[in-house]
């Protein structure tokens, strides 16, 4: 087929390679588009910048998510599932490519926890790099030019068909997460799955540290989010006791005590992170400070400073050992 003027859309031209199956999909906000790309220069050897078939994993967008290459969902929004078409994209359209190329191969390469997924609008951050890491990356972003997009469009699904990550929910959704996944990651602690837990905690708080960012801080509203991301840490902070990930504890419950001093809880669990450091003066400290805060705990700390007392005990009979060994 002739490259014709996609949808009156300045600056780009689509070429059918292969043509599709059934209607043109519902792109409605929220929709989840699977596709294969490939990425080159307008050169005489169609220099290929990106393939995702390379490496392995077809890319993900979800529509109306501010994605870093705006003009991608204006291509996918043009097909029919199964079809192959070759996109011109003039300059306008692809200035912030390189951006966009160097997250997703920093992603093949191991060196982002999210995949083949890009979460956020980085357009800012293409000022925060002398250099993309990347030579042809560089050259790129020196000299903008048009660019060539061949894509396979694989799968629309509606925001029904498939679990959504947090990242992608709105505000409500968020919040309606929580509680979920609070109650997931209570039942899987008492399962002994430490590790899942824990990412269901930090899935939750990362949710509602972005619904704070939103409120003004320390008004009623963000001491309630406040409040909930706290319980959250300690929950967490339980599973990295289990997973003897001690300094951790230390630190996120040192945090939480700066900034609201009353909380039981915290010096609870952080006397049991210093205990197993061997730090006996701050664990003592923090165990009286919670009778202190809480009276009806007694019967706790008094158990955590048993504990505590015998793996001293032992400590010290080790020690007495070795230098007997020594000596010996």
């Amino acid at each position: 087929m002739d490259a014709t003027l996609l949808l009156n859309v300045e600056g780009i031209k689509k070429t059918i390679l292969h043509g599709g199956t059934g209607d043109l999909p519902n792109f409605i906000t929220g929709a989840r588009v699977t596709f294969h790309f490939r990425t080159m220069k307008c050169d005489e050897e169609r220099t290929v910048i990106d393939d995702s078939k390379q490496v392995g994993h077809p890319m993900h967008i979800i529509i109306g998510n501010m994605f870093k290459l705006e003009v991608w969902e204006i291509l996918l929004t043009s097909m029919r599932v199964s079809e192959v078409a070759e996109f011109w994209c003039d300059i306008i359209h692809t200035g912030v490519y390189p951006i966009l190329s160097r997250s997703l191969r920093q992603m093949a390469e191991g060196k982002d926890p999210t995949e083949w997924h890009v979460h956020t609008c980085g357009l800012a951050n293409m000022f925060a790099y002398h250099t993309l890491g990347y030579e042809d990356l560089d050259e790129l972003q020196k000299e903008p030019q048009p660019l060539i997009f061949i894509i396979e469009l694989l799968q629309v699904e509606a925001p029904s068909q498939y679990q959504r990550e947090t990242w992608n929910l709105n505000n409500q959704e968020k919040m309606q997460a929580v509680p979920i996944l609070h109650g997931e990651g209570n039942r899987l602690f008492k399962l002994g799955r430490y590790e899942e837990a824990s990412n269901k905690y930090q899935e939750a708080i990362v949710c509602l540290r972005n619904l704070q960012t939103k409120e003004k801080p320390w008004e009623v509203q963000w001491l309630k989010l406040e409040k909930m991301i706290n319980t959250l840490i300690l929950n967490y902070c339980q599973c990295l006791l289990k997973k003897e990930e001690y300094y951790e504890v230390l630190e996120h419950t040192s945090d939480i005590l700066r900034h609201h001093p009353g909380i039981v809880k915290a010096y609870y669990v952080r006397a049991r992170a210093h205990a197993e450091v061997w730090n006996e003066a701050e664990a003592k400290a923090d165990l009286e400070k919670v009778l202190e805060l809480e009276p009806s705990m007694r019967k706790a700390v008094q158990r955590e400073l048993r504990l505590l007392e015998n793996r001293l005990e032992e400590k010290r009979e080790e020690e007495r050992l070795r230098c007997r060994n020594m000596l010996g």
